[in-house]
């Protein structure tokens, strides 16, 4: 049998009726698929990858660049939501600087600087296909040095990431710019106006719908380097806890780039961005929560983290009908 049949058949033998915990014994097989074997704890981990875009200088965000720079100093003084909601699902927080526009130098930042931000893509491509390549690689690295690990939370932070999110979902699912571009961090509808024209001159700009050359045209470095995160992940059967639309799109260049990617993935929560539901229903992901999170950082993977813990608690800890003498109905 398959370590998810080995589940599988724990879930059974344990003191309630088979299936009765529906979801979160769907997500405890799940996790033994994907790591090998029935897991009895869960070492985790999130990584936040942080970078700037130069299609912000669009008009496309409600905050000034600099904020990227800022939220990553906040993240590593502990201020941050993600750093409340880390810590309560005793997840330890990665946070790498992946390209933001000033380095960021202070302790606790990991620097896997691609460049210093990446061009605006409305009038050609974002970053090169050599430095695609290498945020890819630096992300898949970085999976190595997080180990022991079983599960790896993804989150991100930069001004103007929805903008790319939505171009590089646009891409991939050849959808109109209107069916996935939202509000983000909560523009008016002029903003909104304008990130929709952006992703449709970065489409018209960057032809190619090859994955990598989606990824170098309108993506960004946080999400080469969370799309090589995924990669990584896979390669090792780690499980990956998705966060909202923007580590959603990075997942999806992962997946179309090496189609196995797709198996490690666990969606956390449906984001309020209409591009979100059209990535999960492409990676046929069904999401644990739906909160109307949209803050991003991780957040939505760091709430959903305890439903995974719990699920391996139930196989780990549970009494099953022969040790607590009680019949079993068999059904």
């Amino acid at each position: 049998m398959s370590a998810a049949d080995d589940a599988r058949a724990a879930y059974d033998a344990k003191t309630k009726p088979r299936g009765s915990l529906g979801r979160l014994e769907e997500l405890g097989v799940r996790l033994a698929g994907i790591r090998g074997s029935v897991p009895s704890s869960l070492e985790a981990a999130i990584v936040v990858a942080a970078a700037d875009h130069g299609v912000a200088s669009e008009g496309v965000s409600a905050y000034p660049p600099e904020v990227t720079a800022q939220m990553v100093l906040n993240f590593v003084a502990g201020g941050a939501a993600i750093n409340v909601l880390a810590k309560q699902a005793g997840a330890r927080l990665v946070v790498v600087d992946a390209g933001v526009l000033t380095p960021v130098e202070a302790e606790g930042v990991r620097s896997l600087r691609i460049g210093a931000g990446t061009r605006s893509f409305t009038s050609g491509p974002a970053m090169s296909e050599e430095q695609a390549r290498g945020g890819l690689e630096a992300g898949a690295a970085l999976v190595a040095s997080l180990a022991p690990v079983d599960v790896v939370g993804l989150g991100e932070m930069g001004i103007g990431n929805t903008t790319s999110a939505s171009a590089v979902t646009a891409a991939l699912l050849g959808v109109a710019p209107e069916k996935v571009c939202g509000r983000g961090t909560g523009v008016d509808d002029a903003g909104l106006a304008r990130k929709v024209e952006a992703v449709r001159r970065g489409l018209a700009a960057n032809p190619s719908r090859e994955p990598l050359a989606v990824l170098a045209g309108v993506g960004g470095f946080e999400l080469a380097v969370l799309a090589g995160v995924v990669l990584g992940c896979a390669r090792q059967r780690i499980a990956v806890l998705l966060d909202g639309f923007i580590t959603t799109a990075a997942a999806l260049v992962a997946a179309r780039l090496e189609p196995t990617a797709a198996d490690v993935l666990i969606a956390s929560h449906r984001s309020p961005e209409p591009g979100h539901a059209l990535l999960l229903a492409e990676l046929g992901q069904e999401p644990l929560l739906d909160l109307s999170l949209r803050l991003g950082e991780g957040t939505g993977a760091a709430l959903a983290l305890p439903l995974l813990r719990s699920s391996v608690a139930i196989l780990a800890e549970m009494a099953t009908f022969a040790d607590a003498g009680v019949t079993d109905a068999g059904r």
